[in-house]
């Protein structure tokens, strides 16, 4: 039996580690707030973010990181990129303190604002290699809310270190939770990142009552620009049609579940950016990296129509309807 110490107790986070601790190993998990802790080890609930989901008694939370850390043979980080730089710190410093190798997973998706770094990036920074058996990226296509009901999830392991991924890949699959391989992590962990921006273009086109041509033609077009610039940072081009790539655009340009979708929903609706940030509860990835992927598009000189247009929506108070407008008028081109 394998210790995993998950750091965030979020949607996500709890999810991945109800599925560790259904596949045999000992799980704890780590979150700042003791309310919840006390919820998670008392009622084995997280209504906050799961409001009917019961997880199983043997999972253990702790607001204590030490505790959590301790004799961990993998640590799985599930929290906002924001938080990412500090929390990873404390974590290697206690890494290194009790002198652990662990394998280090990340399930998060975004970019560090200002550094437009990866989170892989900001991991290999802040832990040494001598207290790291690898980083490995968990992305694809997949809702918490859906993965709690055990609905059918794909999702990659990328890491280039094989032996990491592989072995992230024995620990989580079970019989509705399939995890693929994958060496590009840089393409693997764009692709997560941009598709975020996608989505709330589609929200907002769906809050403007926009039918599935459009939506359809967002998501075609957005896998485009988003491929065009994951290149010019060195990703693999045949990762963006893979489940990290238009897996999981789809899922999360199409779903109710997707805060990214609902919150660009709401702003087609006609609601202030600030309300919609404020009614979230939770962290709407996609704002910092439509920042961060308008920046890096600038600095390599990619063209990335779209990802523009929401920038200017979301950062320049650019109307949406004129937006749109100016996306459609644009000088005609080959596909």
């Amino acid at each position: 039996m394998s210790k995993v110490a998950v750091i965030g107790a979020g949607s996500w986070g709890s999810v991945l580690a109800n599925i560790l601790v259904m596949n045999g190993h000992k799980v704890y998990i780590w979150s700042r707030r003791k309310e919840q802790v006390d919820e998670l080890n008392k009622q084995h609930t997280n209504r906050h973010y799961l409001a009917n989901f019961t997880y199983d008694k043997r999972l253990v939370a702790s607001v204590e990181l030490e505790k959590v850390l301790d004799d961990a043979t993998m640590v799985l980080f599930a929290i906002p990129t924001k938080a990412m730089r500090t929390v990873t710190a404390d974590v290697a410093s206690i890494l290194n303190a009790k002198g652990l190798k662990p394998t280090i997973v990340h399930a998060s998706k975004g970019l560090e604002l200002g550094t437009h770094k990866r989170i892989s990036e900001i991991i290999g920074e802040e832990i040494a290699e001598e207290n790291r058996e690898g980083i490995v990226a968990l992305s694809g296509p997949s809702h918490a809310e859906e993965v709690a009901k055990r609905d059918i999830t794909l999702v990659t392991a990328a890491s280039t270190e094989l032996k990491s991924a592989k072995n992230v890949q024995r620990m989580f699959m079970n019989n509705y939770f399939r995890v693929y391989t994958n060496t590009d992590i840089i393409g693997v962990e764009l692709g997560a990142a941009f598709k975020n921006i996608i989505a709330l273009g589609a929200g907002a086109l769906h809050g403007l009552g926009y039918g599935d041509d459009a939506k359809a033609a967002l998501m075609t077009r957005g896998l485009a620009e988003i491929a065009r610039l994951g290149i010019a940072l060195g990703a693999d081009p045949m990762t963006f049609i893979g489940l990290s790539g238009v897996g999981d655009l789809i899922v999360t340009c199409t779903s109710v579940h997707s805060r990214n979708w609902r919150a660009g929903d709401q702003l087609g609706r006609g609601e202030e950016l600030q309300n919609v940030i404020e009614n979230m509860g939770m962290v709407i990835e996609g704002l910092s990296t439509t920042k961060a992927a308008y920046e890096l598009a600038l600095q390599k000189k990619i063209d990335m129509p779209i990802t523009t247009a929401i920038y200017q929506v979301l950062y320049e108070g650019k109307n949406i309807k004129r937006a749109i407008s100016d996306l459609m008028q644009r000088e005609g081109r080959s596909e």
